[in-house]
């Protein structure tokens, strides 16, 4: 079992000198807060025996340095390979008129029949699963189903009411 309280005064002590010489190695303070993170999540996983270094700090201090390196170079490597093979095309389509009707008619859906339509149809929840989930009788969950069914149908075709009439 680690020292936890060692452990704590250790992050405490150090924690704001360490993210400064990160923020200064790495110029990005969103960047820094992730190295630095990332070295104490692994000064913790090994805090038996990092606490007993002469200099336990050093040692999360080097940890962040490559961390944040290796990022560096990660990212270098991405930019060069995107210069050298040009944009990636996007493989994953956009979503096509029927998805964003479909979404914009759910969104005028009462919240519950918007939930249990997504648990039942977009998760794949039998509806046991789904009152148990939303903490409703089985029976409320079927309304909820039979009537989300019969609004978003009503919605959806005022849409393409709409759409006809604009062709």
């Amino acid at each position: 079992m680690p020292d936890v309280g060692g452990f704590d005064e250790f992050y405490r002590g150090s924690r704001q000198r360490l993210l400064g010489y990160v923020y200064l190695l790495t110029g990005d303070l969103s960047e820094a807060q992730d190295a630095v993170q990332e070295a104490y999540i692994r000064a913790w996983q090994r805090w038996s025996t990092v606490s007993g270094y002469e200099d336990p700090e050093s040692w999360v201090r080097v940890v962040a340095a490559r961390v944040a390196v290796s990022r560096w170079r990660s990212l270098r490597s991405r930019a060069r390979a995107y210069l050298r093979h040009g944009a990636v095309e996007n493989v994953t389509p956009g979503p096509g008129t029927e998805t964003v009707d479909v979404v914009a008619a759910l969104r005028r859906l009462p919240e519950e029949q918007r939930t249990a339509l997504a648990l039942y149809y977009l998760v794949g929840l039998p509806v046991a699963e789904v009152a148990r989930e939303t903490g409703a009788p089985v029976g409320t969950v079927k309304a909820r189903l039979s009537r989300g069914r019969v609004a978003l149908a009503g919605l959806l075709a005022v849409v393409e009411l709409e759409e006809a009439a604009d062709a």
